[in-house]
């Protein structure tokens, strides 16, 4: 079972991952942030007999990640995906789009999740390259704890099909506002 909540890194497990049944997804339709941590929880707490992944953007983590906390206190071997860009991708990709250059309030200055997971007696592991992923998340399933995989990501990477400088010099492209009758 995977979970997620909102933000842009959400585009990935939705265009690379196949869910083929039902309740293999859990995941919001009104985009809120910090959802996918709880829901997995959640999930687990229902239906131990199932993996159940959550995938989080790293604002997204902050939002309710303390619910790693409650994994730990009851034993669900979750396995949290969070994916560091170091922003809140959505909102500064639509600051580029809309106001290109002009970048505010949007950085983020992260802990090291795989530490905090550590600190609440479960497992961490940090990724930095694509062939370290793996490795990382055998032994977090090996390890029977609750887990996160705290992955960096190039903040530039903002969707599987475009850049934020691509997003940035499109907008500051000049349009061609001509109005036709």
């Amino acid at each position: 079972m995977i979970t997620n909540g909102a933000g842009n890194y959400a585009i990935w497990p939705g265009r690379f991952l196949r869910f083929r049944n039902y309740g293999t997804q859990v995941a919001p339709n009104s985009g809120s942030m910090g959802f996918g941590v709880p829901a997995a929880v959640g999930a687990k707490r229902a239906f131990p007999e199932r993996m159940v992944i959550a995938f989080a953007g790293d604002g997204c983590f902050l939002m309710n990640g303390q619910e790693f906390a409650t994994a730990v206190q009851y034993d669900l071997a979750v396995i949290v995906i969070v994916v560091d860009n170091g922003i809140y991708g959505t909102i500064r990709m639509h600051q580029e789009r809309e106001y290109p250059g002009r970048v505010s309030a949007t950085q983020l200055k992260n802990p090291d999740f795989a530490a905090y997971a550590r600190a609440f007696g479960g497992h961490g592991e940090t990724v930095r390259r694509t062939d370290e992923f793996a490795p990382a998340f055998e032994r977090a399933v090996a390890s029977g704890k609750p887990s996160i995989i705290h992955c960096f990501l190039d903040p530039e990477a903002i969707t599987p099909a475009t850049t934020l400088t691509k997003i940035r010099d499109a907008a500051l492209r000049p349009k061609d506002w001509a109005i036709s009758p």
